[in-house]
């Protein structure tokens, strides 16, 4: 399900949060899923416990999830509780992907591959019936 790399520059944190968003927006996780324990899930991933820890505290302030004590953790929504107005929350997302298309054309990638790529994403997230 989710995968993280020790030796890449982004914290291990942001991976495991983008994974578990990334699985929640495509329906890989729907509402009612349970997610693994803390401890299991830092187990999996060789990371330590407090990492997993914040994620699923940042999933629950976002309203993705809820923990109940004893109970486990369990995706409770697929849309996140709105913390900004919308044009925030544009404009946090316009910023990403300027830098990841920035990225992209740092990395030599051209135009139409990485339109290629966008489209592929898209249909993960947003697949058609």
């Amino acid at each position: 399900m989710l995968t993280v790399r020790l030796d890449s520059e982004e914290p291990l944190a942001d991976q495991i949060l983008r994974g578990i968003r990334s699985a929640i927006a495509s329906g890989e996780l729907p509402p009612g899923a349970e997610l693994p324990p803390v401890r299991q899930l830092a187990v999996d991933l060789g990371v330590n416990l407090n990492t997993v820890a914040r994620v699923y505290r940042v999933l629950q302030t976002s309203g993705l999830v809820h923990t109940a004590r004893g109970r486990g953790t369990r995706v409770t929504n697929n849309r996140e509780v709105p913390a900004t107005d919308r044009n925030e929350a544009l404009e946090r997302m316009t910023q990403q992907a300027e830098a990841l298309l920035a990225d992209a054309k740092l990395a030599g990638m051209r135009r139409a591959q990485v339109e290629r790529l966008w489209e592929r994403a898209c249909q993960t997230i947003w697949p058609t019936a």
